[in-house]
């Protein structure tokens, strides 16, 4: 089978993925566009490179993207890529922290912080004391 990269549908996918909707497509693209004008492009396979070009300058996405991205490609290699074993992979490195255990060394940093600032406080107090005193 002799398959073919659906560039419409490419343009489709960027657009959605940048949150564009076809409105603002067709406004970027100039007067001559409108919403119905882009949803029938992203159906054709084949776009022209004059205007792929000026559909690549106002998404900021390379031409190549929508002539070379091939989605049923990118999934099979996500799927190859994940195994069983890589979640088996993934199950070393479980977090061990116990929540009790931080709690409970935050309040001690907390104490300790309290009981400088207020032998400090102590200190400052018996100098003021001893000014006072003068």
């Amino acid at each position: 089978m002799d398959y073919k990269i659906h560039q419409g549908r490419n343009v489709k996918r960027f657009r959605e993925m940048l949150g564009i909707k076809q409105e603002a497509l067709a406004l970027d693209l100039g007067e001559d566009w409108n919403q119905k004008k882009i949803s029938l492009l992203e159906q054709k396979e084949t776009i022209e490179n004059q205007l792929l070009e000026k559909i690549s300058e106002v998404l900021k996405i390379p031409v190549e993207a929508f002539q070379n991205f091939d989605e049923e490609q990118a999934v099979n290699i996500i799927a190859n890529t994940f195994q069983d074993d890589a979640v088996a992979y993934a199950e070393q490195y479980k977090c061990n922290i116990n929540p009790m255990d931080k709690i409970i060394q935050l309040h001690e940093e907390k104490i300790a912080l309290y009981e400088r600032m207020l032998k400090e406080k102590d200190e400052m107090m018996g100098r003021l004391e001893k000014l006072l005193e003068k």
